[in-house]
């Protein structure tokens, strides 16, 4: 599938699209590209739906930021943007990962742009309870953010991408090299591992302004049974949202649309078309 490109909010993206129909954007986490939605596409399409997957900010074939922005509010304007650039008035967003960050912070910005908001792999932030556990189990958000990590990384033909995939869906113990494929491919061009890891370089330890904001659209989140972050965690998260909120529990681990992905695509096309997300 060939890339398309658009300009949102001061970038020219990349993007795949599949459809005709009401806008539903597919954004990808890390280490990953917008690849990872090659099958939620073209079920999407069938169901009456334009699935429109970016590549986010600085991960090849879109523009690497000249000033290096990779805060979670910056991601989630250029959520809203591209649904805006992509002729649309609102969308459904599906997020995995730090789509999903991006997800939430675009959901609680701008409401009257997102019909529906589903997300795979990370609880609303909010809600997360740092503990002895989960810290070490998250580590790579302080190993990725360090210096030396782009180097570190790029040892071994990239071999530390499959590590991530590994320790985050552990239950998944023969994962087909064709999975990490393309995000090693994005990473070997010129300074987007760097920009990838951008993303971890700018977290802080004070919460984002809009992942500190109640999200009022309907949302549904997709829990791994096997991911790192426990899937009562999204239970705990309830009172981020003061619309529908809905908790899909899924066999597999952090990337559990690429591990059952028979499975995932059907209940998102079922949420999507449960919550009605066409427009009247």
């Amino acid at each position: 599938m060939k890339p398309k490109f658009v300009d949102a909010n001061g970038l020219r993206f990349g993007y795949l699209e599949q459809g005709k129909g009401p806008l539903v954007l597919l954004v990808h986490g890390f280490p990953d590209t917008a690849f990872t939605w090659d099958r939620a596409l073209p079920a999407l399409a069938e169901a009456g739906y334009r699935a429109v997957a970016p590549f986010t900010r600085g991960y090849a074939p879109t523009a690497i930021p000249a000033d290096g922005a990779y805060d979670t509010d910056t991601l989630g304007k250029d959520v809203v943007a591209l649904v805006l650039a992509l002729g649309a008035d609102a969308a459904v967003l599906v997020g995995h990962d730090w789509g999903a960050s991006a997800g939430y912070a675009a959901a609680a910005m701008a409401p009257e742009r997102v019909r529906l908001l589903v997300t795979l792999a990370i609880p609303h932030p909010r809600s997360i309870k740092p503990t002895p556990g989960l810290l070490w189990r998250v580590r790579h958000f302080a190993t990725l953010r360090s210096k030396g990590a782009a180097d570190r990384i790029r040892r071994g033909n990239l071999a530390h991408v499959d590590e991530l995939w590994h320790r985050w869906s552990p239950a998944w113990k023969d994962i087909p090299a064709a999975e990490t494929e393309p995000a090693k491919a994005a990473f070997r061009e010129p300074g987007c591992l760097e920009a990838a890891l951008g993303y971890y370089r700018a977290l802080s330890v004070r919460m984002p302004a809009s992942h500190r904001l109640p999200i009022s659209v309907p949302t549904v989140s997709f829990a791994g049974e096997h991911d790192i972050i426990a899937t009562r965690a999204y239970e705990k998260a309830r009172h981020c949202f003061t619309g529908s909120y809905e908790v899909v529990q899924m066999p597999g681990g952090h990337f559990m649309h690429r591990e059952h992905p028979e499975h995932f695509v059907r209940e998102l096309v079922r949420v999507v078309r449960e919550h009605d997300a066409r427009p009247s």
